[in-house]
């Protein structure tokens, strides 16, 4: 058979304000154990949230005394990439797709960065100046959205956290990396970065996205509550809150 037979099923799980924790923890149980496609919407997580790389290191990429003082909670992803804050005014995008579910994309992080900058131009699509710049996705040359991936032997997440707008208080608890794009020259945060609330309501935003998708998928809404997790409690996650004290060791703090 051919046409729409031959599209690959995608499952679409639209959430609100799910914690960023809990939506790391489901997003690492889909990938290493369902063999299904998935797209996971989460527009806002309750509370402000660092979320690192998996092999960032704190002292290099966190205000630590004022993360401590002001109780921001810290968690280290399954996934690659830099260090973002996290919170209500944050849209997160999730795609988890087997390694031949998108034809002519090897499972590897460049061709998988190249598919979704696609992806997201025809989101932005007379919409704004839309790139993919790097591993960021930019208007002009100001980030609003932030990537990172992780590769099984079968499987791969390409995982967003989409900037809507932000607090310019909660940009103070990042440093300044180390290593940034080259298109970044020496701007702070704030100058750096941009919110999609200047050019589209985040729930245009959801629905363009929804529509991209289903471009290239046969897109099956479901419901978290259907989503089958019955091996929760034998699955060990990658994805951690870390606590005080880990924090502290990490960087030799004394509170």
């Amino acid at each position: 058979m051919t046409g729409k037979a031959a599209v690959p099923l995608m499952k679409l799980v639209r959430l609100k304000g799910l914690p960023i924790l809990q939506q790391l923890h489901l997003e690492e149980q889909l990938l290493r154990t369902s063999s299904d496609n998935w797209c996971l919407i989460n527009d806002g997580t309750i509370s402000p949230a660092i979320v690192m790389g998996l092999s960032g290191k704190i002292s290099e990429l966190v205000e630590v005394k004022s993360v401590l003082r002001d109780h921001i909670p810290i968690i280290r992803r399954f996934t690659g990439g830099g260090t973002v804050i996290v919170d209500h005014d944050t849209i997160f995008v999730t795609l988890i797709c087997n390694k031949d579910a998108v034809s002519n994309v090897q499972p590897f992080p460049r061709p998988i960065m190249t598919w979704s900058g696609l992806l997201y131009n025809k989101v932005f699509e007379g919409v704004a100046d839309f790139h993919l710049r790097e591993n960021d996705y930019v208007f002009g040359d100001h980030k609003f959205g932030g990537n990172a991936q992780s590769i099984t032997k079968h499987r791969w997440v390409h995982h967003t956290s989409f900037l809507w707008d932000y607090e310019a208080k909660n940009m103070s608890y990042l440093k300044l990396p180390s290593k940034a794009p080259e298109y970044r020259l020496t701007r702070g945060h704030v100058d750096f970065i941009r919110g999609m609330k200047d050019y589209l309501p985040r729930s245009e935003f959801i629905e363009r996205t929804i529509k991209a998708i289903g471009a290239q998928f046969s897109v099956k809404p479901i419901s978290l509550e259907s989503i089958d997790i019955t091996s929760a409690s034998e699955f060990v996650h990658t994805t951690k809150l870390l606590t005080e004290q880990e924090i502290q060791e990490a960087c030799n703090v004394q509170t």
